[in-house]
């Protein structure tokens, strides 16, 4: 017990301090983890921890992680990703396998074992790239999509070359298979579950499996009835078990009964042969319309989370520095010979599938280190003899060092492959070939409400949006838009900006959008703008650039909410509605106060000038509208009347001229 805290703690608090000091630096939590596990390699070894070990329990949150991602996709949307799944990602695993191959037979190996190696190598990191991407907002681009769609492609083409693997073994290395064992049995030692689906041994004997002893027929349909029955369970079992335990009203049962569902699912997967982070994909998928699926996200979350960390650390404390130093030249020329190979044929397949822009060296640097299933398929390589140790173990090292290089790989892709890209975007934007009075920079869920009313008010709009996928969209519902920048100046240029009545800014991204207040402020002060800010602070940001037309995109749904609210508790929805446009009126006035006062350079809660204006302003406001309410709550118990048509013509009239006059005077 004594050692087991002693490990424990050694790891979190490497994590706890490693993990500040990266991100402080803007080098990712993943690099953060790497560098704690490798500084954390010597205690480990002098505690003799099997870190091996310990890497296959931490494997497990990779299962959680693409049981989360399946719970953010529809089956609708699977469909629509069916090209990329089996062309784009086929292909690199196809193009990939085949390169490595062909460079390892130049190097005189033989056809079976380059093959091995190139099979091996042909896989990425499930655990890195996700993370790594979704941390740098990224998963919802066209190269972030693409990414997770060969990711999820590499994932189940693990399962054909565990099959396929021991058909390469060559008799040279039969001499060795007592030395292969004993190392491959210290490496799946004490793994109860592998990313893969396996156990780490070569015959997989004293394993549970379902389809042990059964005709390949038999496999396929205790396999096929082990997929249905996950989606069959996650369609129609879900639910009553899960009204079930709330019966209880304990969180932490809930808790519990989600890591039940993703363990459950990972063990069924594996005693049939099959990847459990697979099958947790799958039972995400089925659970994305489910009730309980933001229930089922937040109880498995910090699992995934944590297990990551660990599973991180692990491969930083992996890395064999004797065997590093010595073979230090091949180990690092076969390192980047890797990285550039799988980058090629990535970028090459990202321009071939249509992906444009900063999207292509995105979805090459994303994808070109190879994987965590690597240090799995080599010992199980070993083990059926297809590799011998001493080539095994070098490209243990390989696969760890080029997981170690992911990140700074990120880090070179947003500091000096994606500016450049934004700066020869001209070149790849499409021609803008009509003219309309309004522009709108971004489709998206905000600036597509905008287009639709505009448009079904008589107004022509030309819809500007950097996202491939969402134009194709777009373009299948007859809707016309335009692929480009549109904080880019020439691109407005050949929009015609100079002729437009007004821009509409919904793009989502604030520094952006900030900026290109600022150039259309300088640049094109006639034409009306109007900004959307994320939040209160964005507003401020956007009043110091020029704008004066700003909205928040979560303020107006706020402020209807509270109507309902109201009007729920026993107002009637009239006055409901003049006390709402009552406080949006203040709230607009204490913007412009605030704005003055507002200092981006201090933290809002340390401006003090700030501070005491927004309590006076707070107090003034409430006890004003408290005020109102009094007078309201004695014409209610006098009986009160809804208004006349006239009354209400007149408050729509007096409406209209207070916006006017707020026009007039640039608020």
């Amino acid at each position: 017990m004594d050692q087991f805290l002693l490990i424990a703690f050694l790891f979190l608090i490497a994590g706890v301090v490693a993990v500040p000091i990266a991100s402080k630096f803007k080098l990712g939590s993943v690099l953060g983890y790497l560098i704690a596990g490798m500084v954390l390699a010597p205690a480990l070894a002098a505690l003799n921890v099997d870190v091996v070990s310990l890497q296959h329990f931490a494997e497990f949150g990779v299962v959680m992680m693409l049981f989360l991602v399946g719970l953010e996709l529809e089956p609708k949307l699977l469909w629509q990703m069916r090209s990329r799944l089996i062309g784009l990602g086929g292909l690199q695993v196809v193009l990939s396998s085949g390169l490595a191959m062909a460079a390892g037979m130049a190097f005189g190996l033989a056809w079976q074992t380059a093959l091995a190696v190139g099979l091996i190598l042909s896989l990425s990191s499930t655990a890195i790239v996700l993370q790594t991407l979704n941390e740098r907002g990224l998963m919802k681009t066209d190269g972030g999509q693409s990414s997770f769609a060969v990711l999820l492609t590499q994932d189940i083409a693990v399962i054909p070359m565990l099959a396929f693997l021991p058909l390469l073994a060559l008799p040279e290395f039969a001499s060795l298979a007592g030395d292969a064992g004993a190392h491959g049995a210290e490496a799946a030692h004490g793994a109860p579950v592998h990313a893969d689906g396996g156990h780490g041994d070569g015959d997989h004997g004293g394993a549970l499996s379902l389809t042990a002893g059964l005709p390949p027929w038999g496999q396929a349909l205790v396999t096929l009835g082990a997929i249905a029955s996950v989606i069959v369970g996650g369609s129609f079992l879900t639910r009553p078990i899960f009204r079930f335990i709330s019966m209880a009203n304990l969180r932490e049962l809930f808790t519990a009964a989600a890591l039940m569902l993703v363990i459950g699912i990972a063990l069924l997967m594996t005693l049939v042969g099959l990847s459990p982070a697979l099958g947790t994909f799958l039972a995400g998928v089925v659970l994305a319309n489910s009730e309980y699926r933001h229930e089922l996200e937040s109880d498995i979350d910090p699992f995934k989370g944590l297990l990551l960390g660990l599973f991180f650390m692990t491969v930083g404390a992996l890395i064999d520095f004797d065997l590093l130093g010595a073979q230090l030249l091949p180990i690092i020329g076969m390192t980047l010979g890797l990285l550039a190979l799988k980058a090629g044929v990535l970028y090459a397949l990202a321009y071939i599938f249509g992906l444009k822009g900063a999207d292509r060296p995105l979805l090459a640097v994303s994808l070109a280190q190879a994987g965590e299933f690597g240090f799995v398929l080599l010992s199980f390589a070993v083990l059926n003899n297809v590799l011998p140790q001493g080539l095994a173990d070098m490209l243990l090292l390989v696969v760890a060092l080029s997981m170690l290089m992911t990140p700074l790989m990120f880090i070179l892709y947003d500091r000096v492959i994606a500016p450049r890209y934004i700066e020869e975007q001209s070149k790849e934007a499409d021609e803008i070939d009509v003219e309309a009075p309004v522009i709108i920079a971004g489709h998206g869920r905000f600036g597509g409400i905008v287009n639709r009313v505009l448009r079904a008010s008589g107004f022509e709009t030309v819809v500007l949006d950097h996202s491939a996928a969402q134009l194709e969209m777009l373009r299948t519902f007859g809707v016309r838009a335009f692929y480009g920048d549109a904080t880019r100046p020439d691109l407005l240029h050949a929009a015609g900006i100079e002729r437009a009545r007004m821009l509409v800014i919904a793009i989502d991204d604030r520094a952006d959008t900030t900026e290109l207040v600022r150039y259309m402020v300088e640049a094109h002060p006639r034409v009306h703008v109007i900004a959307r800010a994320r939040d209160r602070q964005h507003v401020y940001e956007l009043y110091s650039a020029g704008c004066r037309d700003i909205i928040r995109d979560t303020f107006d749904s706020g402020v209807r909410t509270g109507r309902s609210a109201l009007e729920a508790l026993g107002m009637h929805p009239y006055e409901a509605e003049l006390r709402c446009r009552d406080f949006v009126a203040r709230d607009r006035h204490a913007l412009a106060q605030l704005a003055e006062v507002y200092d981006a350079d201090v933290p809002i809660h340390k401006n003090q000038a700030y501070v005491d204006r927004a309590k006076a302003l707070n107090a003034e406001s409430e006890a004003e509208m408290r005020g109102e309410l009094r007078g309201y709550n004695s014409r209610t118990a006098r009986g009160w009347a809804p208004p006349s048509s006239a009354d209400v013509e007149t408050e729509k009239a007096a409406d209209a001229a207070d916006r006017d006059a707020e026009r007039a005077a640039g608020a």
